[in-house]
């Protein structure tokens, strides 16, 4: 056996439908689209979500919510990184952060949120930090400084 001669297994796959192909073929004039009718034309058929005139269920239901056009995305980076890269006494900045791939796309910033331990003193500098973030730092001897 080589690659040159392989096959499908038997009755894994099926001849396509030749359809309008004449009536011996079971398929032919209407190709299975029936007698007339919006669906027997070219181009025929309903839109997504057509429901014969009804109300759609798009409309039927109530607006909820609106989305800020102000509102600010933040990179988020964990202690637990910063405790697993960093060496105690570094400076942790946005280079810092970017060099050993812990943001990848900085949108309207960075912030440290507090998820994780840290037992080294860093001084991090980023846009905005949680309050357990400032409490940990500050407790390991580091500081928070907001950019």
């Amino acid at each position: 056996m080589d690659l040159s001669n392989l096959r499908p297994a038997i009755g894994s796959t099926k001849n396509r439908k030749r359809i309008g192909r004449g009536p011996g073929s079971g398929n032919g004039k209407t190709a299975g689209k029936g007698h007339k009718g919006q669906n027997a034309r070219s181009g025929g058929g309903v839109k997504p979500g057509f429901e014969g005139g009804q109300m759609p269920l798009q409309r039927r239901l109530p607006k909820r919510g609106f989305k800020s056009l102000n509102k600010k995305v933040y990179a988020l980076v964990n202690l637990r990184d910063l405790q697993d890269i960093f060496e105690a006494g570094s400076v942790v900045d946005i280079e810092a952060l970017g060099q050993n791939g812990l943001v990848s796309r900085i949108y309207d910033g960075i912030k440290i949120l507090g998820d994780g331990d840290l037992d080294k003193a860093l001084t991090v500098k980023a846009h905005k930090f949680s309050q357990s973030a400032i409490a940990k730092i500050e407790a390991a001897g580091g500081k928070a400084e907001v950019i």
